[in-house]
């Protein structure tokens, strides 16, 4: 089908953060439908849709919101059911090379606030929050010009458009911590605690923003969701797979001609998005690339035509992720770049648990000692055993994504680090490192 734009139908638009703009382009007819439903229907509506988490884990959003304690009719609530209900937003965009949600909220905050106030009321809840990362000012400026508009228009406050239906929506500001990006540690910092990462369960839906029942969903999962109260569950479902539907932003950089922001359709590969993008630079070829960001593993040029949607691509060795597609040609070293993503997650790891916070560390002397030239022949084992050491026994998912792109270089690129070892350490290697070539999963 062609490319239709839809979560950014109204990015060129001139003025198009301002309200005036917003609702000339059908901005805000999306939640008079859904005030005209049961939060019951909404739910249904987002759960047939097929709408995934759009921040990383895929997981879909109506069963998200299905998870929620709600009172049942006739009886008295207990429990959870009778605490008050949250909606959070994290919008805390920090990972590497990942640049979808702050130019939406720059060019189109409206639709984050509309699909803020239908998935709140669909969750019955009365009170939302955006946390936004703290270096993001102008994505701030703008989240908070469009509330106080929403606000002064009718759409916030006591008795939305009339229904009756009353919701408070704060925007809050982070201290710029990439660790706040992970659910829990988000409700820590919003409660006023130092960002860390909660032990699960209890799950946020029965435990989460002061320990009441909270959804948490991403910036363009919720900016999708009034398009599929305006299109329908079966016009969401003809964009992309059927386990994965609906239109999706992917940020394009590195080397490529036309870096940015384009938006497709699940399930469309790399080698299109790169014909999108007018190619890699002229001169160059492809080395390896990011699917979704930092924290997921390598890809190679053996990999561009994987659907770039949530199942093809972990069946393929790797994660969606945020769609971060991070471009390398062949004058990148990838030991350079792996060295680079892994400071990150040094520095960023909170350090509660310790194979996070040991392991990052011994993990950038290792690739410093190799990146300079004063690795050995058991760096590369004890690059291996460290991730080994990291991956499944932290709290949140930093340590196993600082593994990530460790494990893929070593396992499509092992020559490339055995190149960089002193001559008598490749001499006591010998040619037992030698790869075959990249098989892609089927």
């Amino acid at each position: 089908m062609p490319l239709t734009p839809v979560l950014t139908t109204r990015w060129g638009a001139d003025r198009s953060w301002r309200l005036a703009t917003y609702e000339r382009l059908e901005g805000y007819s999306a939640l008079r439908t859904a005030l005209s439903m049961t939060p019951d229907e909404l739910v249904g509506l987002v759960k047939d849709s097929g709408l995934r988490g759009r921040g990383g884990a895929g997981f879909p959003t109506g069963m998200k919101w299905s998870f929620i304690p709600q009172p049942k009719p006739g009886e008295t609530p207990t429990g959870p059911a009778a605490m008050p209900k949250y909606l959070v937003v994290n919008a805390d965009e920090g990972e590497p090379g990942t640049c979808k949600d702050l130019p939406l909220m720059m060019a189109d905050p409206h639709s984050l606030v509309e699909g803020v106030i239908i998935s709140a009321y669909a969750i019955r809840s009365s009170f939302a929050v955006i946390y936004v990362r703290g270096e993001a000012v102008h994505a701030h400026r703008r989240l908070m010009s469009a509330v106080e508009e929403a606000y002064a228009a009718g759409y916030l406050g006591r008795d939305v458009l009339g229904s009756g239906y009353d919701l408070e929506l704060v925007v809050h500001a982070g201290a710029g911590a990439y660790i706040c990006g992970e659910e829990t540690a988000l409700l820590d910092s919003l409660e006023g605690y130092r960002g860390q990462p909660r032990l699960k369960p209890p799950f946020p839906a029965v435990a989460g923003l002061y320990g009441a029942p909270t959804v948490i969903n991403n910036v363009e999962t919720l900016a999708s969701v009034p398009f599929v109260v305006r299109g329908g569950a079966d016009w969401f479902k003809e964009f992309g797979p059927e386990k994965s539907p609906g239109p999706k932003i992917y940020s394009l950089s590195g080397r490529v001609v036309r870096p940015g922001q384009y938006e497709a359709p699940m399930g469309t590969t790399m080698r299109e998005l790169l014909a999108m993008a007018g190619g890699v630079r002229p001169g160059h070829q492809l080395k390896f690339w990011t699917p979704g960001g930092s924290s997921t593993p390598y890809f190679t040029p053996e990999h561009l035509d994987v659907p770039l949607d949530f199942d093809s691509v972990a069946a393929a060795g790797s994660m969606l992720g945020t769609t971060a597609l991070m471009v390398f040609d062949e004058t990148d070293s990838i030991v350079e770049a792996t060295l680079r993503f892994t400071e990150f997650y040094a520095h960023e790891s909170c350090g509660k648990c310790t194979p996070c916070r040991e392991g990052t560390y011994w993990l950038v002397q290792i690739l410093e000692r190799i990146a300079h030239g004063r690795g050995t022949a058991q760096d590369l084992d004890v690059l291996v055993d460290t991730c080994d050491n990291i991956l499944g026994r932290s709290f949140c998912a930093l340590g196993d994504g600082a593994t990530s792109c460790i494990t893929s270089s070593l396992k499509y690129f092992k020559d490339d680090y055995v190149a960089l070892l002193p001559p008598e350490e490749q001499a006591r290697l010998g040619r037992s490192l030698r790869i075959e070539p990249v098989k892609v999963a089927s």
